[in-house]
């Protein structure tokens, strides 16, 4: 049985991802990209969906120990958890060493007092956890094979087969250490080199330390910001840049609901907002990287822009069902794909263009098709700014005329009218100078409520949204307006759980189903950061910093987010870690550092 979302760890390579529960099993681990088919799909199943468990050895009946506790050792993605048992106590150290050639996965076990007896227990499923591969010996090494993949399990200790699953028993005594490694490799090449651990772990610390060194952070909440930003950097495919919003698929936004996505894919919006945090702590290299991805992805149809592509720039994203795994505890359907990627969301022309506004600020080298694709881009915000679309949270039911879409044309507009002022590119200053009135006026007429002294959802509607947060701090307007604060107090009354936490919009009751979606979801945390930001933004600082606070006391023992704070379980819930999580948590611990709000 899987654990909660919370119990898992993340490990990666910059290439994929695996999670690993408290209890030493790695439920999920995609081979050999993020976005590529399971080999441990135990997360969204059962054990006979594959899975790798290494622990203290226990009787058949018993659920396997937790660990006693865990770390990440210092600023990096190597995990450590030890476990405390009546023979002495062990640890494990689990990986994926940055990577040109195969992915590895290398598990060390270390002896630190005692004897210990333990078992790996390995049980490999292709396929998202329909395919049983062919298992064989070859030339002192197990090798799995199913179509085009092949796997390599690699280790000095003695293996055996049973109940299609290859278990190693062992024991440990203090210095003792022994090594076992998962790599993949295409099934019709010759077989991956062998791993070498301890070699792999040095230079895998070493990657990290100076990756972090990078960091211009060094506020009170570093140790929030830095893990958060390693969690975003572990999200990037570092082949072509891209950045996935999570390494996972369908963990649910309500336990045993139908809310389950695939989020291995690139949003664009995601991933602007993801760059505009690494820029700003000092990754410039993160933004190059993604601007060229962004230059790549949308060469050729920049009119159509998609909302999200794949990790290279892929285009179709079909969306479909696995009706062979059970879901996260039940919660069904497992989804893969994203039938999303073509919906019209006008805001996403804002981030981008925000995100490319904020490279060119911060001094990245000029690239001219970049600014070629912003000027493109503001010719179609021209003719398609006031048409309805699906908005921010991508609903699936009719469009309608989002205020926070309007608002981030209204961005993309002015960003762009700012580097034709700028000097650094030429365009129609005086049009489109009357295009940013345009947007404004007209969102400032239709998507405000004066009798209530807020901003709506959408034209017309009487429902909130808290993507109206972000009206202030993309510059729309002064957070000293009337509007913005009676629009923040607003969300505060009408979308705030018990716990204090911020609702995207409303689901339940008389607005059920109003997103097109059967049941309800948690607290969306990034909404919960954009409201501690607002209210440092007028003066509150006191309030924003507790707020931020208790968001950070959310975090798992590691500093990871999901998506979602389920105020009924208290829970996170959502797929896991969520860039979309992370990065508000890095820009609120800026703003406030800067504001001076903190504690100590």
């Amino acid at each position: 049985m899987a654990g909660r979302i919370e119990d898992y760890a993340l490990i990666g390579d910059m290439q994929t991802a695996a999670l690993v529960c408290r209890d030493g099993t790695v439920d999920w681990l995609c081979l050999p990209r993020f976005d590529s088919h399971a080999i441990f799909a135990g997360l969204l199943g059962t054990e006979d969906h594959g899975f790798w468990r290494l622990g203290p050895a226990h009787a058949a009946e018993e659920q396997p120990p937790a660990a006693t506790r865990r770390r990440y050792r210092g600023d990096s993605l190597i995990l450590e958890s030890e476990w405390e048992t009546p023979r002495g106590t062990v640890r494990v150290t689990d990986f994926m060493p940055p990577r040109d050639g195969a992915p590895q996965l290398i598990r060390i076990v270390e002896g630190v007092s005692g004897r210990v007896p333990m078992r790996s227990a390995l049980r490999m499923r292709f396929s998202y956890g329909r395919v049983v591969p062919w298992v064989r010996r070859h030339e002192g090494r197990t090798v799995a094979v199913a179509g085009p993949d092949s796997v390599w399990f690699d280790t000095e200790c003695q293996t055996y087969g049973k109940d299609l699953t290859t278990y190693a028993d062992f024991t440990v005594a203090p210095g003792e250490t022994v090594t076992f490694t998962v790599s993949w490799e295409p099934s019709h090449r010759q077989p991956p080199p062998l791993p070498e651990p301890v070699q792999s772990l040095e230079a895998t610390e070493e990657f990290w330390r100076e990756w972090v060194d990078q960091c211009t952070y060094h506020g009170p909440y570093r140790e929030a910001v830095v893990r958060s930003l390693i969690t975003l950097k572990a999200l990037t495919y570092a082949p072509t840049g891209g950045i996935v919003a999570a390494p996972t698929t369908s963990l649910p936004e309500e336990i045993g609901g139908v809310r389950n996505w695939d989020y291995r894919y690139t949003w664009l919006r995601d991933a602007a907002i993801t760059l505009s945090s690494l820029l700003r702590t000092g990754y410039r290299e993160e933004a190059r990287a993604w601007r060229e991805w962004l230059l790549r992805a949308v060469a050729g149809d920049p009119e159509n822009l998609q909302i999200m592509y794949g990790i290279a720039g892929e285009r179709e994203l079909g969306e479909a069902e696995l009706d062979w795994l059970p879901g996260y505890e039940g919660s069904a359907p497992v989804r893969v794909g994203n039938g999303a990627a073509h919906q019209l969301q006008l805001d996403v022309y804002g981030e981008v263009t925000e995100a490319l506004h904020l490279a060119h600020m911060t001094g990245l080298s000029r690239n001219d098709y970049a600014s070629l694709l912003q000027l493109k881009l503001i010719r179609y915000l021209e003719t398609h700014w006031d048409q309805p679309d699906e908005g921010i949270w991508e609903v699936r039911g009719p469009r309608r005329h989002f205020v926070h879409s309007k608002v981030m044309a209204w961005v993309a507009v002015d960003r762009t009218i700012k580097l034709i002022e700028s000097g650094d590119a030429d365009g129609p200053l005086e049009k489109w100078r009357e295009l940013r009135d345009d947007i404004h006026r007209d969102v400032c007429e239709k998507g405000y409520d004066q009798e209530r002294n807020t901003f709506t959802q959408s034209y017309g509607s009487k429902e909130l949204d808290a993507s109206l947060l972000l009206i202030p701090q993309m510059g729309f307007l002064p957070p000293d307006d009337k509007r913005v604060i009676g629009t923040i107090e607003a969300i505060q009354r009408e979308l705030s759980t018990t716990d204090g936490f911020i609702l995207r919009y409303p689901t339940s009751g008389e607005h059920a189903g109003v997103d097109g979606l059967e049941g309800d979801e948690g607290a969306f945390l990034a909404c919960s950061f954009w409201m501690a930001d607002d209210l440092a933004m007028i003066g509150r600082v006191d309030e924003a910093r507790k707020l931020f606070e208790r968001l950070l006391a959310l975090r798992n023992d590691l500093g990871l987010l999901a998506e979602e704070w389920d105020p009924r379980l208290q829970r996170q819930v959502g797929n896991f870690p969520q860039a979309f999580s992370h990065v508000p948590l890095i820009d609120t611990a800026l703003r406030l550092t800067a504001s001076g709000a903190y504690g100590g």
